[in-house]
């Protein structure tokens, strides 16, 4: 008894430490505060564009990972902009949908609302170039005495027109070196492209051929040789990760994906404040509505269960945080949900309890029985709930919907653990060591106090 009230101490003042730390990081110039929420553009305003993404021209099996090479260089591109916290993502059909036909991409921009302007940072298609650069000049930018700012406009001007582009690279594989077994990325040109890189790769041995996209440096790599098939390899100490990157980053170029914006939403950040607060409001309000409810129909384990569900509250919050969780209205509505899921499993204890209390059983045989008989119930009742919102994230093709089955999966999951774990300990450390009436009282339930069946 004493090492379980020992327990339930060390459980209290967990959550009340994680929710100091969750407050604590919530305020302005604390040293906590760089755990924030991450709040979603509904929340947190900000614009919303939708792009149509032209994949009919792309082989049924490289769309998937045309779209993801695109949503990587749009991100990049929004990164550059210097919005904080942006979200591109794909989003599809679903399962019985044209994959050719609804392709989309999904950029949101939070604090931003000025929809030009970030129309014009994300820009049209990416675009893949192979530039010539002399090794002297490369040598001389290297050697230079001056400033980073200056070596980079040096080889910008020193950099010479696009040779090739993506629509001249047929495809790049990831391959191995028979002798060092280290990763190198093979390049197939298609016809047209064929015929230039022979007669780039002629002019230009020991030079070096850049390649670029959106005008970022990939890679360096040195001509070595003539190549007249068409076919050529870089090599250079790649990581396997590393030249994965290039293999994906050179088919992208190669299979380019025309975008076309049909979509935009502005969201004022007054707006977003009032989603927010209106979100927190029904939040506080179910918990102080739900809290009454138990403590005036199960009495002492009612406190036991509030108590509980503050805990769950705390641990929840405190993960949205360092995950972290991007919140929406929607998944706000989804933790409001979990919370009266939280209770369900409390409340399937209790009407245990009160079972084999009026059954005759003692104090602690009814807890014990209470417990071991409500888990199954609790098992796959909670199990279907997460079956459900592991289905509805998996299919979902939306953020608002990702959301709202994320949130609601963890706060299912962490809900088990408040139930059984927090409750149940805190149940044992202040039971009662008789069964008089009044501990039978207590821990009765409803309008059933001390009956019980012989």
């Amino acid at each position: 008894m004493i090492r379980t009230r020992i327990l339930a101490v060390m459980l209290l003042l967990l959550g009340v430490l994680i929710g100091y730390f969750t407050y604590a990081s919530q305020i302005p110039g604390s040293k906590w505060g760089s755990f924030p929420f991450k709040l979603g553009l509904d929340l947190n305003g900000g614009t919303h564009l939708v792009y149509k993404a032209d994949v009919t021209a792309i082989p049924r099996a490289d769309v998937g990972t045309s779209m993801e090479s695109l949503r990587d260089v749009i991100e990049k591109r929004v990164n550059l902009f210097g919005v904080g916290e942006p979200i591109v993502q794909i989003e599809s059909a679903g399962v019985l949908g044209s994959a050719e036909a609804s392709q989309k991409l999904i950029v949101e921009l939070p604090g931003v609302t000025d929809i030009s302007e970030a129309v014009k940072s994300i820009g049209q298609t990416p675009l893949l170039e192979f530039r010539i650069l002399k090794t002297a000049d490369l040598d001389a930018i290297a050697t230079a005495s001056t400033t980073v700012a200056e070596k980079e406009k040096m080889f910008a001007a020193a950099l010479g027109g696009a040779v090739l582009t993506g629509g001249d690279l047929k495809r790049a594989t990831l391959e191995f070196d028979q002798n060092t077994r280290q990763p190198v990325v093979s390049l197939q040109l298609n016809d047209r492209g064929k015929d230039a890189f022979a007669k780039v790769t002629k002019e230009n041995v020991g030079n070096i051929l850049g390649i670029f996209l959106d005008g970022k440096q990939l890679q360096l790599p040195t001509i070595r040789q003539p190549i007249l098939d068409g076919r050529a390899q870089i090599s250079g100490g790649f990581t396997l990760d590393e030249a994965k990157v290039l293999v994906r980053n050179l088919n992208y170029g190669a299979l380019p994906v025309p975008i076309e914006l049909i979509s935009t939403q502005t969201v004022g950040a007054s707006l977003g404040q009032d989603a927010l607060w209106g979100g927190i409001r029904a939040g506080l309000a179910a918990f102080i509505i739900i809290g009454i409810f138990l403590i005036v129909w199960y009495r002492l384990p009612g406190v036991i269960a509030v108590v509980a569900l503050a805990i769950y509250t705390i641990i929840t919050l405190a993960l949205f945080k360092l995950i972290p969780v991007t919140l929406t209205a929607a998944g706000i509505a989804g933790f409001i949900l979990s919370i009266g899921m939280a209770v369900d499993a409390n409340i399937l204890i209790f009407e245990r309890m009160k079972e084999e209390l009026l059954s005759g059983k003692s104090m602690s045989d009814s807890m014990h029985e209470g417990f071991a008989r409500a888990w199954l119930s609790i098992r796959d009742s909670n199990l279907s709930s997460i079956i459900t919102g592991v289905i509805l994230y998996y299919f979902g093709n939306s953020s608002v919907i990702k959301g709202f089955a994320l949130v609601f999966v963890l706060g299912v999951l962490i809900s088990m653990f408040s139930a059984i774990t927090a409750s149940r300990l805190f149940l044992y450390a202040i039971a009662p060591k008789g069964n008089g009436k009044v501990a039978r009282f207590f821990f009765s339930n409803g309008f059933h106090f001390n009956r019980s069946h012989n």
